[in-house]
Protein backbone atom coordinates (compact mmCIF):
# COMPACT_ATOMS: atom_id res chain seq x y z
CA UNK A 1 0.00 0.00 0.00
CA UNK A 2 1.25 3.38 -0.87
CA UNK A 3 2.79 5.48 1.56
CA UNK A 4 0.72 8.32 3.31
CA UNK A 5 1.88 11.83 1.46
CA UNK A 6 2.51 14.33 3.89
CA UNK A 7 3.11 17.85 2.81
CA UNK A 8 3.19 21.16 5.00
CA UNK A 9 3.05 24.98 4.10
CA UNK A 10 7.25 25.04 3.67
CA UNK A 11 7.31 22.47 1.04
CA UNK A 12 7.43 18.50 0.59
CA UNK A 13 7.63 16.13 4.05
CA UNK A 14 7.24 12.95 2.15
CA UNK A 15 7.01 11.17 -1.27
CA UNK A 16 5.14 12.81 -4.13
CA UNK A 17 1.58 10.92 -4.63
CA UNK A 18 1.06 7.96 -7.29
CA UNK A 19 -1.89 8.50 -10.17
CA UNK A 20 -3.48 6.07 -9.15
CA UNK A 21 -5.42 7.35 -6.11
CA UNK A 22 -5.89 10.99 -6.74
CA UNK A 23 -7.52 13.24 -9.79
CA UNK A 24 -5.42 15.57 -11.70
CA UNK A 25 -7.88 16.46 -14.79
CA UNK A 26 -9.56 14.48 -17.65
CA UNK A 27 -7.44 13.10 -20.36
CA UNK A 28 -8.94 12.15 -23.65
CA UNK A 29 -8.47 8.36 -24.26
CA UNK A 30 -8.84 6.78 -27.61
CA UNK A 31 -11.38 4.18 -27.91
CA UNK A 32 -12.19 1.28 -29.90
CA UNK A 33 -15.91 -0.10 -30.15
CA UNK A 34 -14.41 -3.64 -30.13
CA UNK A 35 -16.97 -6.03 -28.53
CA UNK A 36 -16.02 -5.82 -24.28
CA UNK A 37 -18.02 -8.96 -22.84
CA UNK A 38 -18.28 -12.65 -23.56
CA UNK A 39 -20.80 -14.81 -22.08
CA UNK A 40 -21.23 -14.74 -17.99
CA UNK A 41 -19.35 -17.42 -16.30
CA UNK A 42 -20.62 -19.57 -14.14
CA UNK A 43 -19.91 -18.79 -10.51
CA UNK A 44 -17.69 -22.08 -9.86
CA UNK A 45 -15.79 -21.28 -12.94
CA UNK A 46 -15.51 -18.14 -12.58
CA UNK A 47 -13.99 -18.67 -9.18
CA UNK A 48 -11.59 -20.45 -10.21
CA UNK A 49 -10.56 -17.87 -12.81
CA UNK A 50 -10.54 -15.56 -10.04
CA UNK A 51 -7.67 -17.28 -8.05
CA UNK A 52 -5.80 -17.92 -10.96
CA UNK A 53 -6.12 -14.69 -12.98
CA UNK A 54 -5.91 -12.93 -9.53
CA UNK A 55 -3.32 -14.00 -7.15
CA UNK A 56 -2.48 -10.32 -5.89
CA UNK A 57 -5.73 -11.39 -3.69
CA UNK A 58 -3.58 -13.98 -1.64
CA UNK A 59 -0.33 -12.00 -0.53
CA UNK A 60 0.18 -11.36 2.93
CA UNK A 61 -1.81 -8.14 3.45
CA UNK A 62 -0.86 -5.28 5.01
CA UNK A 63 -1.62 -3.77 8.22
CA UNK A 64 -4.20 -1.08 8.66
CA UNK A 65 -3.45 2.42 10.26
CA UNK A 66 -4.00 1.78 13.93
CA UNK A 67 -6.86 3.08 15.59
CA UNK A 68 -6.37 4.96 18.56
CA UNK A 69 -8.32 3.90 21.56
CA UNK A 70 -10.40 6.96 22.12
CA UNK A 71 -11.29 7.29 18.90
CA UNK A 72 -12.98 3.35 18.53
CA UNK A 73 -16.60 3.14 18.05
CA UNK A 74 -19.41 1.15 16.94
CA UNK A 75 -18.89 -0.71 13.50
CA UNK A 76 -21.29 0.58 10.98
CA UNK A 77 -23.86 -1.59 9.45
CA UNK A 78 -26.47 0.42 8.00
CA UNK A 79 -27.42 3.41 5.99
CA UNK A 80 -26.41 5.66 8.56
CA UNK A 81 -29.07 8.23 8.45
CA UNK A 82 -28.72 9.04 12.30
CA UNK A 83 -24.97 10.09 11.06
CA UNK A 84 -26.18 12.12 8.18
CA UNK A 85 -26.09 16.09 8.47
CA UNK A 86 -27.50 17.48 5.58
CA UNK A 87 -25.35 20.42 3.92
CA UNK A 88 -25.71 22.86 1.16
CA UNK A 89 -22.34 22.10 -0.83
CA UNK A 90 -20.02 25.31 -1.67
CA UNK A 91 -19.25 26.23 -5.31
CA UNK A 92 -15.93 25.03 -6.89
CA UNK A 93 -13.49 27.25 -6.79
CA UNK A 94 -11.44 28.08 -9.54
CA UNK A 95 -8.23 30.51 -10.89
CA UNK A 96 -10.17 33.84 -10.08
CA UNK A 97 -11.04 32.67 -6.32
CA UNK A 98 -9.41 33.48 -3.33
CA UNK A 99 -8.25 30.57 -0.89
CA UNK A 100 -9.29 30.04 2.17
CA UNK A 101 -7.89 31.37 5.38
CA UNK A 102 -4.89 28.34 4.59
CA UNK A 103 -3.04 26.89 7.85
CA UNK A 104 -5.82 28.58 10.55
CA UNK A 105 -5.99 25.39 12.53
CA UNK A 106 -9.69 24.06 10.16
CA UNK A 107 -9.58 20.89 9.03
CA UNK A 108 -10.40 20.84 5.24
CA UNK A 109 -10.72 18.70 2.66
CA UNK A 110 -10.16 19.50 -1.02
CA UNK A 111 -12.02 17.55 -3.40
CA UNK A 112 -13.78 17.60 -7.18
CA UNK A 113 -17.24 17.17 -7.50
CA UNK A 114 -16.28 15.28 -10.61
CA UNK A 115 -13.33 13.02 -9.45
CA UNK A 116 -13.87 9.75 -8.09
CA UNK A 117 -10.38 9.36 -6.33
CA UNK A 118 -11.61 12.29 -4.01
CA UNK A 119 -15.30 10.79 -3.58
CA UNK A 120 -14.23 8.23 -1.59
CA UNK A 121 -12.93 10.71 0.95
CA UNK A 122 -15.63 12.44 0.70
CA UNK A 123 -18.28 9.95 1.57
CA UNK A 124 -15.73 8.44 4.47
CA UNK A 125 -16.65 12.06 6.19
CA UNK A 126 -20.16 11.85 5.47
CA UNK A 127 -20.40 8.36 7.07
CA UNK A 128 -18.43 9.88 9.90
CA UNK A 129 -20.94 12.63 10.49
CA UNK A 130 -17.74 14.71 10.01
CA UNK A 131 -19.67 17.50 8.13
CA UNK A 132 -19.43 20.09 11.01
CA UNK A 133 -15.94 19.41 11.76
CA UNK A 134 -14.35 18.74 8.50
CA UNK A 135 -14.79 21.85 6.01
CA UNK A 136 -15.64 20.76 2.31
CA UNK A 137 -13.22 22.80 -0.27
CA UNK A 138 -13.95 21.95 -3.99
CA UNK A 139 -11.69 22.85 -6.53
CA UNK A 140 -11.99 23.00 -10.47
CA UNK A 141 -9.75 20.71 -11.92
CA UNK A 142 -10.03 22.46 -15.15
CA UNK A 143 -9.52 25.25 -14.20
CA UNK A 144 -7.55 25.52 -10.38
CA UNK A 145 -6.40 28.08 -8.64
CA UNK A 146 -2.67 28.53 -8.94
CA UNK A 147 -2.55 29.14 -4.91
CA UNK A 148 -3.75 25.51 -4.45
CA UNK A 149 -0.62 24.35 -5.79
CA UNK A 150 1.78 26.63 -4.35
CA UNK A 151 0.04 27.51 -1.29
CA UNK A 152 -1.63 23.58 -0.70
CA UNK A 153 -0.98 20.57 -2.17
CA UNK A 154 2.59 21.12 -4.94
CA UNK A 155 1.14 17.84 -6.38
CA UNK A 156 -2.05 19.90 -7.42
CA UNK A 157 -4.25 16.80 -7.33
CA UNK A 158 -7.28 15.73 -5.34
CA UNK A 159 -8.39 15.04 -2.99
CA UNK A 160 -6.07 16.72 0.03
CA UNK A 161 -6.68 16.49 3.45
CA UNK A 162 -5.33 19.85 5.43
CA UNK A 163 -5.25 18.82 8.73
CA UNK A 164 -2.84 19.94 11.96
CA UNK A 165 -0.68 21.80 9.88
CA UNK A 166 -0.13 19.49 7.26
CA UNK A 167 -2.16 18.20 4.02
CA UNK A 168 -1.77 14.68 3.01
CA UNK A 169 -2.89 12.99 -0.08
CA UNK A 170 -3.33 9.73 -1.46
CA UNK A 171 -7.50 8.57 -1.66
CA UNK A 172 -6.70 5.01 -0.16
CA UNK A 173 -4.34 6.39 2.67
CA UNK A 174 -6.63 9.54 3.13
CA UNK A 175 -9.88 7.38 3.91
CA UNK A 176 -7.88 5.37 6.33
CA UNK A 177 -6.29 8.12 8.20
CA UNK A 178 -9.88 9.86 8.67
CA UNK A 179 -11.94 7.15 10.19
CA UNK A 180 -8.75 6.05 12.03
CA UNK A 181 -8.03 9.29 13.79
CA UNK A 182 -11.50 11.39 13.64
CA UNK A 183 -14.68 10.49 15.84
CA UNK A 184 -18.01 8.53 14.69
CA UNK A 185 -18.60 5.09 13.95
CA UNK A 186 -15.77 3.05 12.52
CA UNK A 187 -15.70 2.12 9.24
CA UNK A 188 -12.92 -1.23 9.92
CA UNK A 189 -13.80 -4.19 11.86
CA UNK A 190 -12.30 -5.66 14.22
CA UNK A 191 -12.60 -9.63 12.69
CA UNK A 192 -8.97 -10.46 11.55
CA UNK A 193 -10.31 -12.44 8.91
CA UNK A 194 -12.55 -9.66 7.35
CA UNK A 195 -9.73 -7.00 7.87
CA UNK A 196 -7.32 -9.60 5.76
CA UNK A 197 -9.63 -9.48 2.99
CA UNK A 198 -10.00 -5.86 3.09
CA UNK A 199 -6.74 -5.32 2.79
CA UNK A 200 -7.22 -7.86 -0.41
CA UNK A 201 -9.50 -5.97 -2.01
CA UNK A 202 -7.70 -2.67 -1.74
CA UNK A 203 -4.89 -4.41 -3.08
CA UNK A 204 -7.35 -5.37 -6.10
CA UNK A 205 -9.37 -2.08 -6.85
CA UNK A 206 -6.28 -1.29 -9.73
CA UNK A 207 -6.55 -4.27 -11.48
CA UNK A 208 -10.21 -4.41 -11.37
CA UNK A 209 -10.51 -0.59 -12.50
CA UNK A 210 -7.68 -1.16 -15.32
CA UNK A 211 -9.64 -4.35 -16.18
CA UNK A 212 -12.51 -2.23 -16.92
CA UNK A 213 -11.65 1.01 -18.43
CA UNK A 214 -9.36 -1.36 -20.75
CA UNK A 215 -12.43 -3.30 -22.49
CA UNK A 216 -13.83 0.06 -23.22
CA UNK A 217 -11.11 0.80 -25.29
CA UNK A 218 -10.77 -3.29 -26.71
CA UNK A 219 -7.88 -3.79 -25.10
CA UNK A 220 -7.17 -6.59 -22.86
CA UNK A 221 -9.88 -8.96 -20.93
CA UNK A 222 -13.60 -8.22 -21.20
CA UNK A 223 -15.12 -6.05 -18.29
CA UNK A 224 -17.54 -8.88 -17.51
CA UNK A 225 -14.89 -11.18 -15.86
CA UNK A 226 -14.27 -8.05 -13.59
CA UNK A 227 -17.84 -7.80 -12.55
CA UNK A 228 -17.64 -11.86 -12.15
CA UNK A 229 -14.74 -10.96 -9.80
CA UNK A 230 -17.07 -8.39 -7.81
CA UNK A 231 -19.78 -10.67 -7.36
CA UNK A 232 -17.25 -13.54 -5.83
CA UNK A 233 -16.03 -11.40 -3.07
CA UNK A 234 -19.72 -10.14 -1.97
CA UNK A 235 -20.76 -13.69 -1.49
CA UNK A 236 -17.67 -14.33 0.85
CA UNK A 237 -19.17 -12.93 4.51
CA UNK A 238 -22.73 -13.56 4.82
CA UNK A 239 -23.75 -11.46 7.64
CA UNK A 240 -24.73 -8.32 5.37
CA UNK A 241 -24.81 -7.11 1.73
CA UNK A 242 -21.64 -5.61 2.25
CA UNK A 243 -17.73 -6.39 0.61
CA UNK A 244 -16.72 -7.46 4.42
CA UNK A 245 -20.73 -8.26 5.14
CA UNK A 246 -21.54 -4.73 7.48
CA UNK A 247 -20.76 -1.90 5.60
CA UNK A 248 -16.74 -0.82 5.25
CA UNK A 249 -13.83 1.40 3.56
CA UNK A 250 -13.82 -1.79 0.91
CA UNK A 251 -17.76 -0.35 -0.20
CA UNK A 252 -16.03 3.24 -0.20
CA UNK A 253 -13.21 2.22 -2.39
CA UNK A 254 -15.31 0.77 -5.12
CA UNK A 255 -18.73 3.09 -4.86
CA UNK A 256 -17.40 5.91 -7.46
CA UNK A 257 -16.25 2.98 -10.22
CA UNK A 258 -19.27 0.81 -9.73
CA UNK A 259 -21.52 4.26 -9.87
CA UNK A 260 -19.68 5.49 -13.02
CA UNK A 261 -19.02 1.69 -14.89
CA UNK A 262 -22.60 0.55 -14.69
CA UNK A 263 -24.92 3.25 -16.32
CA UNK A 264 -21.91 4.23 -18.66
CA UNK A 265 -21.86 0.11 -20.02
CA UNK A 266 -25.60 -0.03 -19.90
CA UNK A 267 -26.17 2.85 -22.37
CA UNK A 268 -22.98 2.39 -24.88
CA UNK A 269 -22.95 -1.38 -25.09
CA UNK A 270 -26.50 -1.98 -23.69
CA UNK A 271 -25.06 -4.41 -21.18
CA UNK A 272 -26.77 -4.99 -17.34
CA UNK A 273 -23.31 -5.32 -14.45
CA UNK A 274 -26.14 -6.70 -12.35
CA UNK A 275 -27.50 -9.45 -15.03
CA UNK A 276 -26.85 -12.84 -13.74
CA UNK A 277 -25.21 -11.29 -10.38
CA UNK A 278 -27.65 -11.09 -7.46
CA UNK A 279 -25.06 -9.86 -4.84
CA UNK A 280 -24.03 -7.39 -7.22
CA UNK A 281 -27.36 -6.17 -7.60
CA UNK A 282 -27.92 -5.92 -3.63
CA UNK A 283 -24.92 -4.47 -3.02
CA UNK A 284 -25.91 -1.60 -5.58
CA UNK A 285 -29.27 -1.01 -4.01
CA UNK A 286 -28.46 -0.96 -0.25
CA UNK A 287 -25.40 1.61 -1.49
CA UNK A 288 -27.97 3.76 -2.63
CA UNK A 289 -29.41 3.86 0.51
CA UNK A 290 -26.57 5.17 2.25
CA UNK A 291 -27.16 9.05 2.97
CA UNK A 292 -23.69 9.41 3.65
CA UNK A 293 -23.14 8.40 -0.22
CA UNK A 294 -25.89 9.72 -1.94
CA UNK A 295 -24.72 13.49 -1.36
CA UNK A 296 -21.79 12.65 -3.40
CA UNK A 297 -23.01 10.93 -6.64
CA UNK A 298 -23.51 12.57 -9.30
CA UNK A 299 -26.17 12.84 -12.06
CA UNK A 300 -26.17 8.90 -14.16
CA UNK A 301 -26.41 10.87 -17.44
CA UNK A 302 -23.19 13.45 -16.45
CA UNK A 303 -21.22 10.86 -16.13
CA UNK A 304 -22.19 9.01 -19.24
CA UNK A 305 -21.28 11.68 -21.20
CA UNK A 306 -18.19 12.27 -19.55
CA UNK A 307 -16.81 8.86 -19.62
CA UNK A 308 -17.85 9.27 -23.74
CA UNK A 309 -15.90 12.20 -23.94
CA UNK A 310 -13.46 10.53 -22.26
CA UNK A 311 -13.52 7.17 -24.00
CA UNK A 312 -14.69 7.86 -27.27
CA UNK A 313 -13.02 10.87 -28.12
CA UNK A 314 -11.38 8.78 -31.01
CA UNK A 315 -14.07 7.07 -32.82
Amino acid sequence: MATLKIWNIGGIIGTGPSSTSQCSSNHAIPFSPNRITTPILPIKSALSSFHSAHPILYFPCKPHFPVPASKKSTFISSAMSSRYVQEDLPPALDSTSDPPPLFDGTTRLYISYTCPYAQRVWITRNCKGLQDKIKLVPIDLKNRPAWYKERVYPPNKVPALEHNNEVKGESLDLIKYIDAHFEGPSLFPDDPAKRQFADELFSYINLFYKTVTSSFKGEGTDAGIAFDDIEIALSKFEDGPFFLGQFSLVDITYAPFIERFHPYLLEVKNYDITHGRPKLATWIEEMNKNEGYKQTRRDPKELVESYKKRYMAHL
